[in-house]
């Protein structure tokens, strides 16, 4: 049984071996000139699906900050903190770079 999953999911380019799952393969953000520089809100804090919802319209899209920013945020979670600087990328970047 094949499993597929959606353009906005983080394991969309990840292996699958039989049922189990290889580790992640976040797919490749382009970086931009116009990305905005931002500093995470405490409103944020470990919550980077709430961020992805605010500004993207879809919290899936919460493994984007860290495939955008690999040396800021290694863990997607728990490195998303008040203070820690991240670049994101505008709405037309993410549709490109993902085929939406």
């Amino acid at each position: 049984m094949a499993v597929e999953y959606s353009k906005t999911s983080p394991y969309f380019a990840t292996t699958l071996y039989g049922q189990f799952l290889d580790i992640i393969n976040f797919r490749q953000i382009s970086k931009l000139s116009d990305d905005v520089y931002y500093e995470i809100d405490k409103i944020y804090s470990n919550r980077p699906d709430l961020l992805a919802f605010d500004l993207y319209g879809d919290a899936n899209l919460w493994w984007v900050f860290a495939a955008r920013n690999p040396n800021v945020i290694r863990d997607p979670i728990f490195d998303f903190l008040p203070g820690v600087r991240i670049y994101i990328p505008k709405k037309t970047t993410i549709d490109r770079d993902l085929g939406l």
